[in-house]
């Protein structure tokens, strides 16, 4: 519990924190690696690159402020990001740099205008927000390593195979070395892959969506090929053209809060744009074989039909169910976009949403939703990387 003193202090520097928070954070991550160099293991270093992870921490950093009489209204963030930390074998001896850094980057920032009061202020708020993480990564830590065939953090595995699905997207197949039975995952979410580069200083890792339903023996993954000269590409391109059936990985349990609710009667809206179907697969295929009678509508967007994933699995599930609907659009053969009148027609009424696909896309999709009426209960997505800030008009 915070002392209404510093809860005061700490929504005091709520402007600051609007204004300067990028600004601090870029300051936060250059101290900390340049101390600490062997994190440079766990971030994703194009992120850094392009100020997306620097841009989620400034957003959450600046959420914790603003609700810092209320922590509870931001669990589902804090819970969103656990699930990233664990993925990525974060742990709680990494909780005490992170504090020491960050301090240290408000000071730096704010100079004079950082009293003692509000760095101690902000110390004693990021020691409460700290153990939030802490434990709850501690619990899904534990409940993934006892799991049955579960384990903690990393562990090897092999690809099994290697299926080209497009002129962009391959599929890799990735057993464990060991031979142990897989556990399961929820449809919608997501690995990390961790590998070394060769000439590369440090080991780099990428979180892809599974995608495909569980199976109990391996895990499926699908990766759009970067351009090699764009700093996100230089995982995706290593795996099309270096890996190949018999080559290792390291690969987490899976993670993420992004999932269908295989609970539910409800029917399911899928929309996806691009690489975004790769959860979609995910969700599709478990409906296919778990509930083929839902009602499930699958609505997809690419360029052309030669960028399409899944395009005759997708047609042959929706063959076989008898309450399913599957449309795609490709923009550059005249089909248009997914926009709200295509929205109002397709989405199902009452159905729970799930959105995947690039942030522009995904910007106005959720819009155009929010405006047919949807509530934000019913829109659920997902981002490739860093959480980004919408530009959304809500519900």
């Amino acid at each position: 519990m915070l002392s209404q003193e510093t809860i005061n202090i700490i929504k005091s520097t709520v402007p600051v924190l609007e204004q300067h928070g990028k600004t601090i954070t870029t300051v936060f991550y250059k101290n900390m690696f340049e101390k600490h160099p062997e994190l440079l293991n766990i971030f994703n270093h194009a992120n850094q690159s392009q100020g997306r992870q620097q841009t989620a921490l400034a957003n959450t950093v600046y959420a914790a402020a603003a609700n810092i009489d209320n922590l509870g209204a931001i669990i589902p963030v804090v819970v969103q990001i656990a699930h990233k930390h664990k993925s990525l074998g974060i742990k709680a001896e990494h909780y005490p740099i992170v504090g020491y850094h960050l301090l240290g980057a408000i000071k730096e920032v704010l100079g004079d205008a950082a009293t003692p009061e509000i760095i101690g202020a902000w110390g004693e708020a990021y020691g409460v927000i700290a153990d939030a993480f802490i434990g709850i990564e501690k619990e899904m830590y534990d409940k993934a390593e006892q799991a049955e065939g579960g384990w903690a953090t990393f562990k090897d595995f092999t690809i099994a195979d290697k299926v080209v699905e497009s002129d962009v997207i391959t599929s890799f197949y990735l057993k464990p070395a060991d031979g142990k039975k897989l556990p399961s995952y929820k449809p919608g979410q997501y690995i990390t892959v961790r590998t070394q580069i060769p000439n590369d200083e440090y080991t780099v890792n990428r979180q892809y969506s599974l995608s495909q339903a569980p199976t109990g023996d391996v895990y499926r993954i699908s990766v759009k090929r970067e351009d090699e000269n764009n700093p996100t590409g230089k995982v995706s391109v290593y795996l099309h053209c270096e890996l190949n059936i018999g080559d290792m990985l390291e690969v987490s349990v899976p993670a993420g809060d992004f999932h269908l609710d295989t609970e539910s009667s409800n029917p399911v809206t899928l929309i996806s744009g691009g690489v975004g179907i790769t959860p979609m697969m995910s969700m599709y295929e478990t409906i296919a074989k778990t509930t083929p009678d839902r009602q499930v509508a699958f609505l997809h967007s690419a360029r052309t039909r030669k960028h399409q994933a899944f395009d005759t699995v997708l047609r042959d599930l929706d063959a076989s169910m008898p309450a399913s609907s599957y449309k795609a659009l490709y923009s550059e053969e005249g089909d248009g976009f997914i926009n709200r009148e295509f929205l109002e027609k397709n989405v199902l009424a009452g159905s729970d949403i799930y959105v995947c696909g690039p942030t522009p896309f995904m910007q106005a999709v959720i819009n155009d939703l929010y405006a047919l009426g949807f509530s934000e209960e019913k829109v659920h997505f997902e981002f490739f990387g860093p959480a980004e800030q919408l530009e959304l008009t809500h519900a």
